[in-house]
């Protein structure tokens, strides 16, 4: 459009032109005073006829330009969506295998395996599965060198919110899909915080979760870590294990130092509170008791007592008879 609009003022120009040199030759050849006016004029028509070639030329560029922008975008595009729909059948792919390797019913297994994986370079001693506290099976411990245990527990969980949340574009279903995660983690961590016994167990656990699901959790963090556990993704598994172990090994002494003591005072006011309201009581209970048994004692010596009197007495009777039948003999 731009280039038929210059096209037609040149056009325009070339007819004014035309037409001032048909006026000047009608004037006739004896007005000279004109023709350098003329001349100027045709100068300045000459100026702005190469002003307009150029802007023509200089659209014609800028519309090459634009053309081949247009065929950039057009080939970014394509790319764009051939991308897509290659991630696209990965995904399908990847769910196949994990419905064909796994079952909808041990899906579980998977973050294990990844769990087993991670572990199976520390030596033996120092890991051990299906330990058992509380009554309830922990897929995996580290062994403290105290003794202790630090309860590793694997949560394949919140699948389907992280497939919602992953296949969102509005920011508002993001958030809703990241809150459900978070609801769902957090759910599992109170599961493995019930797996915590300061007898048995270090002071916190670890909740080993997909890194999808990691990546999600904000406040899901400071809630299992109020319950003693810690959340740790699949792929960085190993050096968190190692770090926490290494605190639990180094620092934990002082923190059970603590919690023996404050053990050690509650039985201590336990003892206290048994001599107070039982042995106490039964003192008291074996003292009356004592001084009935010693009046029922007593009582029974002056029935002995009464009894020897009456048969010395009756002895002496039967004595008074024999003598006067020996006498009369006599």
């Amino acid at each position: 459009m731009e280039t038929l609009i210059g096209l037609t003022l040149l056009v325009g120009v070339a007819a004014v032109a035309a037409a001032v040199l048909i006026a000047v030759k009608k004037l006739g050849a004896g007005n000279r005073d004109t023709r350098p006016l003329i001349e100027a004029q045709s100068l300045r028509l000459d100026r702005v006829a190469d002003a307009l070639n150029r802007q023509v030329r200089d659209e014609q560029d800028l519309r090459g330009d634009l053309t081949r922008t247009r065929e950039v975008l057009e080939s970014l595009r394509v790319r764009a969506e051939e991308r897509q729909r290659a991630e696209e059948d990965g995904w399908q792919v990847i769910h196949r295998l994990e419905a064909v390797l796994l079952g909808s019913a041990s899906r579980g297994r998977a973050g294990e395996n990844l769990l087993h994986e991670a572990l199976s370079s520390l030596p033996p001693g120092m890991v051990i599965r299906d330990f058992q506290v509380n009554g309830k099976r922990v897929e995996f411990a580290l062994v403290v060198p105290d003794g202790r245990r630090l309860p590793i527990d694997s949560k394949w969980a919140a699948l389907r919110e992280i497939e919602t949340l992953e296949g969102e574009d509005d920011p508002v279903a993001r958030e809703v899909a990241a809150r459900r995660v978070e609801e769902e983690i957090s759910r599992r961590a109170r599961e493995v915080s019930t797996y915590l016994d300061p007898s048995l167990t270090t002071p916190f656990a670890v909740a080993c979760v997909p890194d999808a699901a990691y990546a999600a959790c904000r406040r899901a963090h400071a809630d299992a870590f109020s319950r003693g556990v810690v959340l740790v993704p699949y792929s960085t598994a190993l050096p968190v294990l190692l770090s926490l172990f290494a605190l639990a090994a180094r620092y934990g002494g002082g923190g059970d130092g603590r919690e023996s003591l404050a053990e050690l005072e509650g039985l201590l006011d336990s003892v206290e509170q048994t001599l107070e309201n039982k042995v106490a009581r039964a003192a008291t209970m074996l003292t009356n008791a004592a001084d009935e048994l010693r009046t029922q004692v007593g009582r029974a010596r002056g029935a002995v007592a009464r009894g020897r009197g009456i048969t010395s007495d009756a002895g002496a009777a039967l004595d008074q008879p024999a003598q006067k039948l020996e006498l009369r003999s006599l």
